[in-house]
C-alpha cells in the first residue's frame, strides 16, 4: 500500500454520516446544484437515513440495485476510459460531464423492461408518491434518477489512477525481498498480487449486487451492514479508523527519518535528534491537518504519485554506482558490514520471523481494498470497476518486482527500507533528493489520511455513540480543531516509542489491511451468496412494500443457500480463515522483531538515534 493517497478516494457523495460535508473531488458544486430542478434529494444526505435502516430486506436492496445494473448499460462512456488515463498522464485538468442515457432508453416513467413505473412508497424513504408519478418534492423518478446519477462521474480510467495512486509504493519492495530470496519473492508477490485481485473482484461482485441510485453504498462499512448487519458495521468503522491512524504512525517515522537523514550533511557531522525530527513533522501535520474538507487538493494528489515515480526511478539508478548505506542496515537490520551477497531462494541467515515479516510487507504492498467500495460509490458504471482495476494490478505488479529486484540484486543483504534511505552519505545529493521528495509526499499523504482517519472516527464512535454534533455545524467545527492536534499527538508517540519501520509495517499490515484485502472480502462474498442463493423462485419480492415473501429464516435458510454453490463457498470461507490465521502469524513476527530490535540495536523508544544512522 502506498503512503500516498489520492484525495479523490475519499468518496464522491457527501458522507450522511458527517452532516452533509463532501470530501468529493470529481464533482463540483455547481455541476451537483444544477440537478433535479435544484431540488434536494430526499433525506438521502441526513445523518442515519436509509443507512442505518435495518427494515430493508436484502431482496429490496438487491431488487434495486439489478434495476440500476440494467439502467447503466444504456449510459454511454464514449472510451472515456482510455481518454482519461491520457489526460492524468498529461496533466490535464479533467471535468466531469453528467451522464448520457442512450437515446434508444425510455424515460424512467414509462412502462418498460429495463425499469418500472415505481409510484408508491418506498422502504427508507417517504416518498409519498401520487397517481401521477410525481413525489411532495416534484420529482419524477426519471429525475430522481438522474439526480442521484449526477454525483457519479467516475468511469473505469479514473479509477485505474486512483487505484494506482492509492496501491503504489514500491519503496519498501526490494527489503521484502531480501528477507526471501528472488524466487520466494517472485512467487510471493505474485500469489499476493493473484489473492488481491481475487479479494477486489469480490468486494466488486458485493457492491454491484447490493448498491443502486435508490439505496447507494459509500464505503466499507456499508457493505458489512448490508450482508451482517449494524455489529460488523461498527467492527469495519472502528478498524477502518485505527489503520489509518497507524498510516499516520508510519508517515511520521518515515517523514522523521527523511529529515534527520538531510540533516546530516554530506560529511555525516550534522545532527538533528530523531524524535525532534518527528516531532517538527508533528506540528506540520497537526496544522495542515486543520483543512476539514478536501475538495480543492486534489491536484496534490497528481503530484504525490509522479514525485514517487522519481524516487523510486533515481533510486534504481543510483544504487548501480554507489555502495549500499552500510550504517543505516546495521543500526536497523542488525547486518554487519561485509560483501553483497543475494540468494535464489530463501536467505541462509533469514529466520522464521523475517520471512514473515517479508511476507507482511507483501500483504502491505497490495493493501488497497480498504477503499474499493469509496471508489465504487463514485462510478458512473460500478459494473466497469473490473477494467480500471485489473490495468491497475498489473501495472502495479509489474512496477514491485522490476524496482524490487534490480535494487535487491545491487544492495543484497544491505538493502533498506524505504529504498531510498539506503542511498549512502557518499552520494548525500541523491539521498537528499529522496528525501525531500518524500517529505513532500508524506505531508501530502498525512493530510488526507488523518483526514477521512478522523472523520471515520467520528463518525463511528463520537456521533453514533455520543452523538456528537455535526461537522459542517459551528460546535462540530471546534471538536474538530481540537480532535485534530490529540489525533496527530498519539500518532507521534506510537511512532516514537517504536522507532523501526519495517517492523511497524509489518504491524500495521497484519492487524489491519490483511484484513481488509484478503480476510473480510470473502467473507462478506460467502454471507452475499448465502442470502442470495436461498431465495426461492416462490419468494416474490414487492417492490411496492419492499417486502419479500419468505417461506423460511434462519438455519435451515443458511443451510440451502450455502449448498446452492457449496465449492466456492467452502473455498471462500476457508481463503478467509487462512488469511486470519497469516495475520495471527504476522502480529507474531512483528512482536518478536520489535523485542528483538530493541536489544540488539541502539535504538529505544523515544530515542534520538537516527534509524539511518
Amino acid at each position: 500500500m502506498s503512503t500516498f493517497v489520492s484525495a479523490a478516494n475519499l468518496g464522491g457523495v457527501a458522507d450522511p454520516r458527517l452532516g452533509g460535508e463532501a470530501d468529493a473531488i470529481g464533482t463540483s458544486d455547481e455541476h451537483r446544484a444544477d440537478i433535479a430542478h435544484e431540488i434536494e434529494p430526499p433525506i438521502l444526505e441526513g445523518h442515519g437515513a436509509i443507512y442505518n435502516d435495518r427494515s430493508i430486506t436484502f431482496e429490496n436492496y438487491h431488487y434495486w440495485a439489478t434495476r440500476s445494473r440494467e439502467i447503466e448499460k444504456h449510459i454511454r462512456t464514449d472510451n472515456q476510459g482510455f481518454s482519461q488515463i491520457w489526460s492524468m498522464i498529461v496533466g490535464k485538468k479533467i471535468e466531469p460531464e453528467p451522464p448520457v442515457l442512450d437515446a434508444s432508453l425510455p424515460p424512467l416513467d414509462q412502462e418498460n423492461p429495463v425499469a418500472e413505473k415505481i409510484t408508491e412508497k418506498a422502504p427508507g424513504q417517504d416518498t409519498s408518491k401520487g397517481s401521477d408519478g410525481v413525489d411532495r418534492w416534484g420529482i419524477t423518478e426519471t429525475e430522481w434518477e438522474r439526480a442521484q446519477r449526477a454525483t457519479r462521474t467516475a468511469t473505469w480510467g479514473s479509477i485505474f489512477y486512483l487505484i494506482t495512486t492509492d496501491i503504489l509504493g514500491p519503496t519498501n519492495v526490494p527489503w521484502a525481498i531480501s528477507q526471501m530470496g528472488y524466487g520466494p519473492g517472485f512467487a510471493l508477490y505474485t500469489v499476493f498480487g493473484g489473492l488481491a485481485c481475487y479479494s477486489g473482484m469480490q468486494l466488486w461482485k458485493i457492491f454491484v449486487g447490493l448498491d443502486s441510485t435508490r439505496f447507494p453504498m459509500r464505503n466499507y462499512g456499508d457493505v458489512a451492514f448490508r450482508v451482517f448487519g449494524n455489529w460488523a458495521r461498527q467492527g469495519v468503522n472502528v478498524l477502518q479508523s485505527f489503520q489509518f491512524f497507524l498510516n499516520i504512525a508510519l508517515i511520521v517515522e518515515s517523514s522523521g527519518q527523511s529529515l534527520a537523514q538531510m540533516a546530516e550533511g554530506a560529511s555525516g557531522t550534522g545532527s538533528l535528534c530523531f524524535v525532534l525530527a518527528e516531532f517538527i513533522f508533528l506540528v506540520i501535520g497537526a496544522c495542515l491537518g486543520q483543512i476539514r474538507t478536501l475538495q480543492r487538493l486534489s491536484w496534490l494528489s497528481n503530484i504525490a504519485i509522479w514525485l514517487n515515480v522519481i524516487v523510486v526511478i533515481m533510486t534504481m539508478i543510483v544504487v548501480q554506482y554507489y555502495p549500499p548505506n552500510y550504517a543505516a542496515a546495521e543500526i536497523e537490520n542488525g547486518v554487519s558490514y561485509g560483501p553483497i551477497e543475494t540468494s535464489a531462494n530463501w536467505p541462509s541467515n533469514s529466520t522464521f520471523s523475517s520471512r514473515i515479516s517479508g511476507i507482511m510487507n507483501c500483504i502491505f504492498a497490495y493493501g488497497g481494498a480498504t477503499l474499493f467500495n469509496e471508489l465504487m460509490a463514485e462510478m458512473r458504471r460500478p459494473y466497469d470497476f473490473w477494467k480500471g482495476f485489473i490495468c491497475a494490478e498489473v501495472f502495479i505488479y509489474i512496477c514491485y518486482l522490476v524496482s524490487g529486484m534490480v535494487v535487491y540484486s545491487a544492495q543484497g543483504q544491505f538493502t533498506y527500507s524505504p529504498s531510498y534511505q539506503g542511498i549512502p552519505d557518499s552520494a548525500y545529493n541523491w539521498q537528499t533528493l529522496g528525501n525531500a521528495l518524500s517529505f513532500i509526499t508524506g505531508a501530502i499523504a498525512g493530510i488526507l489520511y488523518g483526514n477521512i482517519g478522523i472523520k471515520v472516527f467520528y463518525s463511528a464512535v463520537l456521533r453514533d455513540i455520543f452523538n456528537f454534533p455535526a461537522l459542517d455545524k459551528k460546535k462540530g467545527k471546534i471538536v474538530w480543531v481540537c480532535i485534530v492536534p490529540v489525533y496527530w499527538s498519539l500518532a507521534f508517540v506510537v511512532a516514537a516509542a517504536i522507532p523501526q519501520i519495517v517492523n511497524l509495517t509489518t504491524f500495521v499490515g497484519a492487524l489491519c489491511i490483511q484484513q481488509f484485502s484478503y480476510t473480510f472480502p470473502p467473507l462478506l462474498l460467502v454471507g452475499y451468496n448465502v442470502q442470495k442463493d436461498a431465495i426461492l423462485p416462490e419468494e416474490e419480492f414487492d417492490p411496492r412494500t419492499g417486502q419479500a415473501n419468505r417461506v423460511d429464516h434462519g438455519f435451515k435458510r443458511w443451510i440451502r443457500g450455502f449448498k446452492k454453490q457449496l465449492a466456492w463457498n467452502t473455498f471462500d470461507l476457508l481463503y478467509s480463515l487462512a488469511a486470519l490465521a497469516t495475520a495471527g502469524l504476522g502480529l507474531w513476527a512483528a512482536i518478536v522483531d520489535m523485542r528483538a530490535d530493541f536489544a540488539e540495536t541502539p535504538l529505544t523508544p523515544f530515542t534520538c538515534t537516527s534509524p539511518t544512522g
